[in-house]
């Protein structure tokens, strides 16, 4: 049992840190990656409503966008993003282990102290890295869109602690037109953690459905950070 749940922590680390798949055309440096055992989320470049965008398909499926960052060159502060998403998934919570999905996603990873973590945490960045070849960001903060978690919200991650979620958006009202996010990433991760960010080393996009077994679809706008 004790193996089985070092596991399932280990995946649930990924999101900051996975395997590469075949990709389509990217674009400046971002690359679609697969989660080991599960079906693959369809990511392409597109418009939407008059706006470059990457659309994200899921179908029972769970795979991320990512783009790899060089932390010597960048200062974390302030980052905007925004979304159009088609619909959501009624019994998704992404505060519940069970029921962790999301139509809408936007994800950091953040570099820091890996020696200093706990000691089964740090078996999970150990198992994680054998089963992708990656080490796991040290920290990983996710801005999502939940079926009906209140806006401002902050979810720490049940499988770990070293991922949480900070809810911006919540439930129906604002569906099938574009959000305007602008966000202060070193409050936010303050917020989160409890504690001052490290070097932010990777920025990611994920729609997922797969636990709830049902389907989603989003488009992401840029991810700028400022």
């Amino acid at each position: 049992m004790r193996g089985t749940l070092l596991t399932v922590g280990a995946l649930a680390l990924l999101a900051g840190c996975a395997t590469p798949t075949m990709p389509p055309p990217a674009a400046e440096g971002w690359q679609p990656l697969s989660l080991p055992g599960k079906a693959v989320t369809h990511y392409s470049w597109t418009e939407k409503d008059g706006r470059p965008a990457l659309e994200a398909s899921s179908e029972r499926s769970a795979s991320i966008w990512r783009k790899r960052l060089d932390p010597a060159l960048l200062k974390v502060g302030e980052v905007s993003f925004s979304w159009w998403v088609q619909g959501l998934i009624p019994d998704a919570n992404v505060a519940d282990v069970e029921r962790e999905d999301a139509v809408a996603r936007v994800i950091f990873g953040f570099g820091g102290d890996i020696d200093a973590l706990p000691l089964r945490t740090r078996m999970k960045f150990e198992l994680a890295q054998a089963l992708t070849g990656e080490v796991p960001p040290y920290a990983t903060l996710m801005y999502v869109w939940d079926s009906k978690l209140p806006v401002g919200t902050v979810v720490v991650n049940p499988r770990s602690d070293r991922i949480r979620k900070l809810v911006v958006d919540s439930g129906p009202g604002e569906l099938r037109r574009w959000r305007e996010h602008r966000r202060d990433l070193a409050a936010d991760f303050r917020l989160a953690f409890g504690e001052t960010a490290g070097p932010l080393l990777s920025m990611a996009v994920m729609t997922d459905s797969d636990n709830s077994r049902a389907s989603a679809r989003t488009w992401y706008g840029p991810v700028e950070l400022r």
